[in-house]
């Protein structure tokens, strides 16, 4: 059963009992209800970006926050928030990635956050969740979808109460104003236009 899944009790009636059949929520389900916090350290934001034309250059950003909110009984009510340091980019090499925060790409003097916030969420069947909502790069903000896949819950040796997603997402830079690349000799080009985006979320209950 699904993080917003729900157990369907049929009541006892006598005969003559008009009452329908009631319908109740899983109550270990309806627990987790509530605001969680993105644990940084225990959580990764990264993407996936084809380099000329022949492997894959991954990243991530290091620093980041955001804030989940659970209902148990509506997957509706779910919401996401989250906020990324874009200086905190690191691909493993340090000329790399400050072009990456130098105008050519990200701009991170000009632009130092990205940020995603949602607008709705849907249960696709199991542990399998879409997030729907707005990103913004460089103060450009364009519909993002992200499926995920709901990894359970535990409490930790310090008695936090976690949850933990992971999923992903694709999106054309170009949408976002990351326009960048170069010409290779060979044909193609330096940077590929898609990217893909992964998330792996551990998140303390916070109320």
């Amino acid at each position: 059963m699904g993080l917003f899944g729900r157990k369907n009790s049929t009541a006892t009636t006598t005969p003559d009992s008009a009452a329908p059949a009631a319908t109740a929520v899983d109550p270990a389900l309806a627990a987790l209800s509530g605001t969680y916090t993105i644990d940084p350290a225990h959580s990764s934001i990264g993407f996936t970006v084809r380099h000329a034309m022949v492997t894959n250059v991954r990243g991530s950003f290091t620093e980041h926050e955001g804030t989940l909110t659970l209902d148990g009984s509506n997957p509706a009510n779910a919401t996401a928030s989250i906020d990324v340091k874009i200086a905190s980019v690191d691909t493993g090499i340090a000329d790399r990635d400050a072009h990456l925060r130098s105008g050519d790409f990200f701009d991170a003097e000009r632009f130092p956050q990205m940020s995603f916030r949602s607008t709705e969420a849907r249960e696709l069947g199991g542990d399998k969740y879409r997030i729907i909502g707005d990103l913004t790069i460089k103060d450009v903000t364009r519909p993002l979808s992200i499926d995920l896949e709901f990894n359970g819950t535990a409490t930790d040796p310090y008695g936090n109460e976690r949850v933990g997603f992971e999923g992903g997402a694709e999106i054309l830079r170009s949408d976002w104003g990351l326009t960048w690349n170069a010409a290779l000799e060979t044909g193609g080009v330096m940077v590929s236009d898609k990217v893909k985006l992964t998330f792996d979320i551990s998140a303390i209950k916070s109320a």
